[in-house]
């Protein structure tokens, strides 16, 4: 069976900041759908999380993935100096 969100969120967490984006409606084809649940508002509530402008989560998001590319290409270049090459992550598709 296939899905039909109305008023669906987007929800982004960096760290313990979260932040929604508003994404509207939403069709699932049946084949994509693992699996459905329904969110307790009450324990949602009891989360560690803050809350943060959907503004401040896209930056918080970005510096991360600016971090963790910084990271991958350090890695790259020691294992290079040791005589190691690593495929990258767009060409593994490809053997």
């Amino acid at each position: 069976a296939n899905l039909v969100l109305h008023q669906t969120v987007e929800r982004i967490h960096v760290g313990k900041k979260y932040g929604d984006i508003p994404r509207g409606i939403f069709v699932v084809r049946g084949e994509n759908v693992v699996l459905l649940g329904e969110i307790d508002l009450e324990k949602e509530s009891d989360t560690p999380l803050q809350q943060v402008s959907i503004e401040e989560i896209l930056e918080e998001q970005r510096v991360e993935q600016q971090a963790k590319q910084e990271s991958e290409k350090l890695k790259v270049q020691v294992l290079r100096e040791r005589g190691l090459s690593v495929p990258r992550a767009d060409t593994l598709d490809e053997f």
